[in-house]
């Protein structure tokens, strides 16, 4: 039997976020105990119940560890409700489902103590993993392409965002002010500290193979893209950039195919014809539509955005309502036009495509960014 977790004043705190967890807690809790028991300093284990309805809490209890309820459902929100309710200096914690080796606890918190590190992560990817622990479209997709985009947005030298378990100060944790309750919690904690200056450190550990019949908690596709949309709501400069880069290059293309027509370059390569267009017009919009997301970002986030995003941010309502007047005369406009020129030719097949597309493209592009500008005004007010 491993020594139980200890009664002094404990120097780490190692949380299991639990949900109905019956068949894996005991094995979870006696390994971790047996690894930082060999370490020879005070520790606690917590059960962070996330509302099991199974014995999960009385096999914790039994075995030493501390139950604290978290009301707030979630695996971001029963870590966190674990974590405020420990003691320790630094906290610890692992999914508890006995897939991660938690015989690597012990090695997690020595390494971090050596580097002095804000965060140590237990790396799956630079471990073994076992036949069958991991789906391959997790570790061959899903994984190294978050991990990727982090490192390259984020300037992060990591192999294994999605890692679940980790070692942290926790006075670093809670400077962080980590507020995601779902399974992003994994991703927020990392870019935050990576945006805060955070030290971090990987050490090699792995994955077993889960119990068989266990339903994992995770839901690849939703949590994947949980990831993915936090990730870039920490990045909205990169679509406020490429947006309007993307947008301005767009339209001065297709304003420009007004002046020349469509062009022969060295004989053969036709360029500025209709079809040429057709794809400015659709990147003329998505930039427009990308700028705006960044907007939204910018309103809820703390970066510092382009003079010209905090100028819309905080465009008069007064400018805003006429904008949206001019977008509508300017759209009943065209449709006149057409109408008229449509009856002219006595309802006969019009031959305007090339004239009226970078016009289109002009207006289309007005008509987004009113009503993008609309729904931005909105948000603004509802979060005052």
């Amino acid at each position: 039997m491993p020594d139980s977790p200890t009664s002094d004043a404990p120097r780490l705190s190692f949380v299991f976020p639990c949900l109905n967890e019956e068949k894996t807690v005991a094995a979870c809790v006696t390994q971790v105990s047996r690894s930082l028991g060999e370490l020879g300093i005070p520790y606690e284990i917590i059960l962070a119940d996330n509302g099991s309805t199974d014995r999960s809490p009385e096999i914790a209890t039994s075995l030493g560890a501390r139950v604290v309820p978290v009301a707030e459902r979630g695996y971001g929100a029963a870590i966190r409700g674990g974590i405020a309710a420990a003691r320790g200096e630094h906290v610890m914690f692992a999914d508890c489902d006995n897939t991660y080796l938690y015989e690597d606890a012990g090695r997690l918190y020595e390494k971090a103590l050596e580097t002095g590190a804000d965060m140590a992560i237990a790396s799956r990817m630079t471990g073994a993993i076992e036949p069958g622990a991991m789906p391959p479209l997790h570790r061959w997709l899903g994984t190294p392409v978050l991990t990727g985009i982090i490192n390259v947005l984020f300037r992060g030298r990591l192999t294994d965002c999605n890692s679940g378990f980790r070692c942290m100060r926790k006075s670093s944790f809670e400077s962080w002010r980590i507020r995601s309750n779902g399974m992003e919690f994994a991703s927020e904690l990392l870019i935050k500290a990576l945006k805060a200056g955070a030290r971090m450190v990987e050490v090699p550990s792995g994955l077993r193979k889960g119990p068989e019949g266990r339903v994992a908690h995770l839901r690849t596709w939703r949590d994947g893209m949980r990831h993915l949309l936090f990730i870039f709501s920490e990045k909205p400069g990169l679509f406020e950039v490429a947006g309007l880069a993307c947008l301005l290059a767009a339209t001065a293309l297709q304003l420009l195919t007004l002046v020349t027509g469509p062009v022969a370059l060295f004989g053969t390569f036709h360029v500025f014809d209709l079809h040429s267009q057709l794809l400015l017009f659709l990147a003329g919009v998505a930039g427009a539509q990308f700028y705006l997301f960044s907007c939204m970002l910018h309103l809820h986030g703390d970066t510092r955005p382009l003079r010209l995003t905090r100028r819309l941010i905080h465009l008069d309502e007064g400018v805003l309502f006429f904008s949206l007047l001019a977008s509508l005369f300017l759209g009943l406009g065209a449709i006149g036009y057409l109408l008229t020129r449509w009856t002219l030719s006595s309802f006969s097949n019009l031959n305007l495509a090339h004239q009226l597309l970078p016009v289109f493209h002009l207006l289309a592009v007005v008509i987004v960014f009113t009503c993008g500008m609309l729904g931005l005004h909105i948000m603004k007010k509802a979060r005052s």
